[in-house]
Parts: C-alpha cells; sequence; structure tokens
C-alpha cells in the first residue's frame, strides 16, 4: 500500500539544529552544576563536629568537674572539630548539637543504696560567662548510673562542663562513663 502525501519533502527548519545543540548545552550545564552542589553537600556532611570522650580519671577531686580525653590512642574516644580545655569540651561551630552523657559511680552498689539522695550530675556551659546555663541536671536517687542526652543549641567558644557531687567518683571504665556531642545542623 502506497504512503498517502504529497511526496514532497519537508524542508527542516534552519534553526533546529541549534536549538538542539542549546538545549542539550543547558542540560549539561544544569548537570554539572546539580554535580558539584551534591559533592559540596557530601563534604560538609563529612566535616560535621562530633566528639566521643572518656573519663580523665586523675585521682581524688578538688572541685565538681568532670575532666575528659579523647584520641584515638585510648580506643573508642575521638575529637573530631570540638576541642579539649582542660579536660572541659570546647565548642568550634555553631549550631545545634546532640549532647549525651552516662556517669557509673565506682564502688557503688544499687543493693546497698550507698549513694546519697541529692547525689547529682550536671552538664552545662560554663564559658563564656555571658552565656552559662545548666543543660542537664540529672539526680542518682539511690542508682549508680545516670545517662540522658539532647539536642541544644551551642555557639562556637562555649565550654560545656560535667559537675559531679564533690563526695562522689565517677568510674574510669569507658563501657560506663563516657560524654559526647555531634553537630547536628547549623
Amino acid at each position: 500500500m502506497a504512503e498517502e502525501g504529497s511526496g514532497c519533502p519537508v524542508p527542516r527548519l534552519a534553526w533546529a539544529s541549534p536549538l538542539r545543540g542549546i538545549i542539550l548545552l543547558g542540560a549539561l550545564v544544569l548537570f554539572v552544576i546539580a554535580a558539584i552542589y551534591c559533592i559540596q553537600n557530601s563534604r560538609e556532611s563529612q566535616e560535621w563536629d562530633i566528639a566521643e570522650l572518656q573519663l580523665n580519671y586523675t585521682g581524688l577531686r578538688q572541685d565538681p568537674r568532670l575532666h575528659w580525653q579523647g584520641g584515638p590512642a585510648l580506643g573508642r574516644s575521638f575529637l573530631h572539630g570540638p576541642t579539649l580545655n582542660n579536660g572541659q569540651l570546647c565548642v568550634q561551630r555553631d549550631g545545634i548539637y546532640r549532647l549525651h552523657i552516662q556517669v557509673t559511680l565506682a564502688n557503688c552498689s544499687s543493693t546497698q543504696m550507698t549513694t546519697p539522695r541529692e547525689a547529682t550530675l550536671a552538664v552545662g556551659i560554663c564559658a563564656p560567662a555571658t552565656r552559662q546555663v545548666s543543660l542537664l541536671r540529672l539526680y542518682f536517687y539511690h542508682s549508680c548510673t545516670v545517662g540522658s542526652h539532647r539536642l541544644t543549641p551551642l555557639a562556637r567558644g562555649d565550654v560545656l562542663c560535667t559537675n559531679l557531687t564533690v563526695t562522689l567518683r565517677a568510674s574510669p571504665n569507658a563501657d560506663e562513663t563516657f560524654f559526647g556531642v555531634q553537630w547536628m545542623h547549623s
């Protein structure tokens, strides 16, 4: 069966080929921009500030502050972004952080109820002086371990202090006593 039609070739428009080229070039440019954006966001997520610390036990304490240490030589503890200032965690980047802590008392037996009822663990911003605020206050209530976590806004230069009732001693075991932060969002 023969095709219907005039049999005349349809002329191509002179601007059709350049238009196809411009569309393809535009699509390529958009693809490159999207790839750069994804790579940049991937790098930013790898630069999250994060720390997992263990107790730096140095004997009897003269003040209520617990001193922390972190680094690959200590096993599971590390610092990526935040720093330690005299055993206290110092934030280097503004943002919302997830903060977590667990403290187990040394030589404690929950069956003997040796923990004083007023025994507390407090976490707060202790410096700079203009930003001093309590972030967590946990009561042992005759228990040997307390732990908690929360999201909180922190600013560059904030120093986090963890205070334990002076008469008590924290366990230096890294499985029982640890403290950490993770940057979540700016």
